[in-house]
């Protein structure tokens, strides 16, 4: 997917649907936009949402407006079910429809140590958004005097005088403000300010709760099918390419291999995935994830073998979307055995795949 995102405090972030989408009663022009390229050949649509980064001179096109409050982690599906909800009362009430996040979370700055790692980044974070109807994101800067607000002068002073908020959409563990105070006080709050307060359920998967903990459990355990279920959409992980150390290559399987990660990395195995280039194209992927016991190389690292591919890749933009995990990381008693395993790990790979990729 292509992304064009300015970061000033007021920007627009163009993702794979351009949506002209109006505010109070303008119409909504949705444009889809066709791509052939080598590899999988897409057609995305594209998608544009405002971006904001200060509540300074916030527009007064967005207030009055419908406002959904989280970390929003992963976007997964349980806060899907949330701004989907918020959307649709925002259209009912015929007013904007906005995701408060924030950038860092607040665990980042009260307890950086523990801060459990992202499931996606910023910009991915308001990718999804934006394909779920928003008008527009506050990605607000986090700082430690802003999470010592009560949560009344958070509610008074951001929601009411800035946003001039008329509905607030929430999940049931929802907690605000300096004392972690939750939805009773949220619904104390609303009513004294005549705005409406919905609350919805938690989303289920086979009798578990949908949460991002539970998402980075299964990826521990390199379930990424739970997790995809779980999210509604592969994992995936972005980088760059960067230079190894040329031990694919010279066995006549070389790999990309991604660093400059920032996200949370499933746990040791060896995996089939998508691998989507910054130019649009799609490869089918073995990816090796964790160490090389075989040759003695016990640092983490991410190196793909993208099938049919002949190119150069350094330095270039790189997103893994984990479909199945093949199999462990395990040492092979020879360099022999090693290839034998990856032969048949690349076969897999391409069977696995070939549907989705005959059908993109």
């Amino acid at each position: 997917m292509s992304v064009s995102c300015a970061h000033d405090e007021r920007s627009t972030l163009v993702v794979s649907v351009l949506v002209d989408a109006t505010r109070r009663g303008r119409s909504t022009r949705l444009c889809a936009s066709t791509r052939q390229c080598k590899g999988a050949a897409t057609s995305p649509l594209v998608f544009s949402v405002e971006t904001i980064r200060s509540l300074n001179d916030y527009p007064s096109a967005l207030k009055h407006c419908v406002v959904s409050i989280g970390k929003f982690d992963g976007l997964h599906l349980g806060h899907r079910r949330i701004i989907q909800r918020a959307v649709a009362l925002a259209r009912n009430l015929n007013a904007p429809a906005v995701a408060f996040t924030f950038e860092p979370t607040p665990a980042k700055i009260l307890r950086p140590q523990k801060a459990p790692c992202p499931l996606c980044d910023p910009e991915l974070r308001i990718k999804l958004m934006a394909q779920l109807g928003l008008d527009a994101v506050v990605l607000f800067p986090t700082t430690r005097e802003f999470l010592e607000q009560s949560a009344h002068d958070f509610f008074l002073k951001t929601l009411v005088q800035k946003l001039d908020v008329i509905a607030l959409v929430e999940g049931h563990n929802f907690h605000f403000g300096r004392n972690h105070e939750g939805n009773e006080l949220l619904t104390t709050l609303c009513r004294e300010h005549n705005v409406t307060f919905e609350v919805v359920d938690f989303a289920q998967y086979a009798g578990q709760i949908v949460s991002s903990s539970a998402i980075r459990a299964a990826l521990a355990n390199g379930d990424v099918s739970l997790a995809h279920k779980l999210l509604g959409r592969p994992y995936a992980l972005s980088g760059i390419v960067g230079h190894g150390d040329q031990r694919g290559r010279t066995l006549g399987y070389p790999t990309a291999n991604l660093v400059e990660t920032t996200t949370y990395l499933p746990g040791h195995g060896l995996y089939a995935a998508l691998a989507r280039l910054q130019d649009g194209r799609t490869y089918a992927a073995s990816v090796n994830l964790g160490g090389n016991p075989t040759f003695g190389v016990t640092e983490t690292k991410i190196e793909s073998y993208l099938l049919d591919f002949h190119g150069d890749l350094y330095d270039q933009a790189l997103t893994l979307e984990f479909r199945y995990k093949l199999r462990d990381v395990v040492h092979f008693p020879s360099q022999e055995a090693f290839l034998q395993q990856l032969r048949h790990d690349v076969a897999r790979t391409r069977e696995l795949l070939a549907l989705e990729l005959t059908t993109r």
